[in-house]
Parts: structure tokens; C-alpha cells; sequence
């Protein structure tokens, strides 16, 4: 059958009642843990995996994908009502979703995110059924060349994708790449920078971090500002959650492009969800007229990034089921359900088994929908959380955080952390460094430390095996095209600035 009968056969399949209470389970129980700071995914579906066992192996997949995109969704919630990310993916939703949210449009942030997520679930599963034949042999010819080029290269783009100065960018995230060489080599397995403490031979928790960069500096902000609570409207009606006509206008195109670019970087290995979010934001600042309103409630800021949020969800799905690749360890999780009942994903799994594959695909639509169908009504109970005040915000923003962390490694020292990670990322923040940079340099150092060591290896110490394929090359060269481009434009404008004052200075009269 080709990818339309095959998309129709499962989606017949997917709205049988059993599938569609395990949907609407799994987008509810997503959304939940997604907005508890420091939780996300992982928990979640780490907690309903054993039950799984117990049912069909479509019911444990559909069950488990539904918290996936649930929790993607929710973790962007807290970011735009209190300024914390429930997970990595979900820091560029604080860029300017927490702004609008000041400005009295947390509601149509909201719906901005609900209609992102709707539209990117739709078109990434389009893609799916045209790209399907395409992306399998491109998947496949990754090696270690190719993962240095997309995560080095992928370090040294993000570090300028919230802005500010080059220091700005660069320092935090390489704070952050030294984190990650806290703990356990991976290769020799002898621990490194632990000091002699056992319990940091785990290495640095990415929920320590997150909550303490985000949740305990934003404490500190709302002590320090006790006014910072009446910034965002006490009330929010029910309408105030659509957004207006040039909100929609705004978002538009940055949902299209969002959802392609989230679906591009999902089929890739790495942490596609993340990748996507902060390409797409700066994807955003690039056709952007007016860069200065980003971070300051830009639509277009949160609009493009939350589509890609939800496109980079879709699209790791392809190479999870057909390669038997999960990019992500709630996708590892997913394929353990598959392999409990002997179901073994990979490129055959559309021919063994194609009333499975086809349906989690019609499964990710029904899941969009039930998302929509849960978050719309219950958004008022995430509203409510911008008019709580702020002795009673802020114990409840620790104690959850302290919770989400602890639940990670249970491990005492990771609270310890997070309260002096917290007072660090207060300071720089003040000074205006991006601690977006320290968490991305966090989730990617230990992938570049990772394929840098495996390419030396297959390059026996030459450097060059890391320019030695042409998909590695071709990587390489959109992160400096990425790099130049700004450059190459302030050129560009600063060139025709000075050709109009010669103009100007030769033809007098044409002068104001």
C-alpha cells in the first residue's frame, strides 16, 4: 500500500475507543508533567512503561507517544506564564512568550502555542507520508563525522541565538560544556572534576540546571521586584485566549516554516526537539525586517519555535520506527514496549507489521487533536498560575523544582546544585549573559566530546576524516553560511548606507 492507504488504514485503527482513552490519557498526563518544572517526558513515560506490558503493544506505544507530545507542549506553558522551562526544548518559548505574558497576553500565548502545535502535528505527518522512501537511506549514512559536524556545528551557532554580544553567548555555553564533562568518561570510564564526591560521578543533572538557571533566579527576580506580579492582567476571560487578527497574521508564516524546519531537524540524530526550537528562532530573526522586538514579545519568536517544537516530535518518529533509532529516551522507551512483545522496529517493521506503523502515525494526529480538545478548556487553570502572588508562587515554584530534580538521580547533592546554580544564573542574568547558552552547551558537549572522540578513532588521529564525506561537508558549510550570513548583511547595509550618503552629498537638492 502506498503512504495515503497506509495513513487511512491506521488512522481507521487509531480511533478505536481503547486507543482513543489511551490518547487522551497520554496528552493529559503529558501536558501534566510537562508543566512540573524539571519532570518532562521521561518520568512520565517512565512511570506508565511497566504498565504497557500488561496491554496490546499499540495501546503502550500510542499511550507513551501522547505523553511525548504532551509534555513538549506543556513544558512551554510554564515558560511563558512563569518564565520556566519544563525542559530544554522549551527555553525559547521564555524568549518571548514570558514578554507577551507581561503584557497582558498570556491567553493568546497560549492559543498561539495550542494552534502552532495543531498545525505543525498536521503537516509534519504530510511530510511523513512524502518523505517516508526518502529519509531512510539519509539516516542511515550518519557516522561520527556527520554527528561531530551537527552538534559542534550546532554549539557554535546557538551561541548566538538569543542575541547580545559574542561574550554573551559564548561564555555561558562554555560553562556549560565544561559541565558536561563532570562525571564518568563515557569512552575510559574514570571519573573527572568530582573532587573526590561520588555523587558527582553521575555527572550534572540537564533538571538541576534548567530549574536552577530558570526557576530559583526567577525567584530571586520576584523578590527583588515585588511589583513584577501585577505586570500581567489579574483577569483573563475566556476570549482573551484567541489571539487577534495581526497576532495571527504574525504567526503564520512562522508556523509554516516551524513546522519544516522541526520535522527536518527530528528525523536527524541529536536532540532534534531542542535543535529545531532554536533553529527556528533564529530561522525568525533572519527574514525578520526588525530584529529588536525579539525578546520582547515578538510573535514570531514564540510562534515559529513551538511549531518547530511539535514538527521535531513528528519527524523522530521516522527514524525511531523505521530504523530502530530512538533520538531521545522517551522514544527508547517506546521501542522497549515494542521489543517486550517481540516486535522488532526497523526498515522492515511497514511490511512485518504495518497495521502498527501506520497506526502510531494516525496516532500523532489523533494525539494533536486530543491536546487541543484538553488544553483549551483547562488553559484557565495554567492562567491562574500568573495571578498567584508571589509568597505563595514563589515556595511552590521551589518545592516543584526541588521535586523535579530530586526525582531525576535522587540525588541530595543535585539540590545543593540548583540552589547555587540559581544564584549564578541570577547574576548572570543581570549582567545580560544568555543562560540559554550554558543549557544547550550542557545537552551538546557531551555529544561533541562523544563523536570527536569516536572520528579521531576512525580517522586514526587525523583531523581531516572530520571534512572526509560530503554530508559532513555539507553541514559544515550551512554553520558558517549560518554564521556570515548576519555579517554579510551588516556589510551589505552599511555599503549601501554609504553609497546613499555619497549620492546625497553629490545631488544636494535631493536632500531632507
Amino acid at each position: 500500500m502506498n503512504s495515503l492507504e497506509g495513513f487511512l488504514y491506521g488512522l481507521e485503527i487509531a480511533i478505536a475507543p481503547e486507543l482513543l482513552v489511551a490518547a487522551f490519557l497520554g496528552a493529559f498526563a503529558g501536558t501534566l508533567v510537562g508543566v512540573l518544572p524539571g519532570i518532562g517526558p521521561v518520568a512520565g513515560a517512565a512511570v506508565v512503561l511497566p504498565i504497557t506490558f500488561m496491554y496490546d503493544p499499540l495501546v503502550g506505544m500510542v499511550l507513551i507517544s501522547a505523553i511525548y507530545l504532551g509534555s513538549q507542549f506543556g513544558g512551554s506553558i510554564t515558560s511563558v506564564l512563569v518564565n520556566i522551562p519544563g525542559d530544554a526544548q522549551s527555553i525559547v518559548a521564555t524568549f518571548d512568550g514570558y514578554p507577551l505574558a507581561q503584557k497582558g497576553r498570556a491567553g493568546a500565548a497560549i492559543g498561539i502555542m495550542v494552534c502552532g502545535s495543531f498545525i505543525a502535528g498536521v503537516l509534519g505527518i504530510l511530510v511523513v507520508l512524502l518523505t517516508i522512501p526518502i529519509v531512510t537511506p539519509i539516516a542511515l549514512s550518519f557516522g561520527p563525522a556527520e554527528f561531530f559536524a551537527l552538534t559542534a556545528g550546532g554549539l557554535i551557532v546557538l551561541s548566538r541565538v538569543s542575541g547580545g554580544s559574542i561574550a554573551s553567548g559564548l561564555f555561558p555555553m562554555a560553562i556549560g560544556v565544561a559541565l558536561a564533562t563532570v562525571g564518568t568518561d563515557a569512552i575510559h570510564s574514570y571519573n573527572r572534576y568530582t573532587f573526590g564526591m561520588i555523587d558527582l560521578a553521575i555527572g550534572i543533572s540537564l533538571a538541576m540546571l534548567a530549574v536552577g538557571l530558570y526557576g530559583i533566579s526567577e525567584i530571586l527576580y520576584m523578590i527583588e521586584d515585588k511589583e513584577g506580579a501585577t505586570r500581567i492582567r489579574s483577569r483573563i476571560r475566556i476570549r482573551d485566549l484567541r489571539p487577534n487578527g495581526v497576532e495571527v497574521k504574525s504567526a503564520a508564516m512562522p508556523w509554516v516554516r516551524g513546522s519544516l524546519v522541526g520535522y527536518g531537524f527530528g528525523i536527524l540524530p541529536g536532540p532534534s526537539a531542542t535543535l529545531a526550537t532554536f533553529g527556528s528562532y533564529r530561522i525568525e530573526q533572519a527574514v525578520a525586517k526588525d530584529t529588536s522586538e525579539f525578546g520582547k514579545g515578538k510573535v514570531a519568536g514564540l510562534a515559529g519555535p513551538e511549531a518547530a517544537n511539535s514538527g521535531a516530535t513528528v519527524g523522530s518518529m521516522v527514524p525511531a520506527l523505521l530504523l530502530g533509532l530512538p533520538f531521545s529516551a522517551t522514544l527508547a522507551m517506546m521501542l522497549a514496549a515494542m521489543q517486550v512483545h517481540g516486535i522488532a522496529p526497523g526498515p522492515l517493521l511497514i511490511d512485518r507489521n504495518p497495521e502498527l506503523f501506520w497506526s502510531v502515525i494516525a496516532a500523532l494526529f489523533v494525539c494533536n487533536i486530543m491536546l487541543v480538545i484538553i488544553n483549551v478548556p483547562l488553559v484557565g487553570v495554567w492562567i491562574r498560575v500568573v495571578r498567584t502572588p508571589v509568597y505563595l508562587l514563589a515556595p511552590a515554584i521551589l518545592l516543584l523544582g526541588a521535586i523535579g530534580v530530586y526525582s531525576v538521580n535522587t540525588n541530595l547533592i543535585d539540590l545543593r546544585l540548583m540552589v547555587l546554580v540559581g544564584v549564578i544564573g541570577y547574576i548572570l542574568r543581570k549582567a545580560n549573559f544568555s543562560i540559554a547558552s550554558m543549557l544547550i552547551g550542557l545537552v551538546l558537549g557531551s555529544l561533541v566530546e562523544q563523536y570527536f572522540l569516536e572520528g579521531m578513532a576512525m580517522g586514526a588521529g587525523d583531523p581531516r576524516y572530520f571534512l572526509s564525506t560530503p554530508l559532513a561537508a555539507v553541514l559544515w558549510s550551512v554553520v558558517i553560511l549560518t554564521i556570515s550570513a548576519p555579517l554579510l548583511s551588516q556589510a551589505v547595509a552599511r555599503l549601501r548606507r554609504g553609497r546613499s550618503e555619497q549620492s546625497s552629498a553629490h545631488h544636494p537638492e535631493h536632500r531632507a
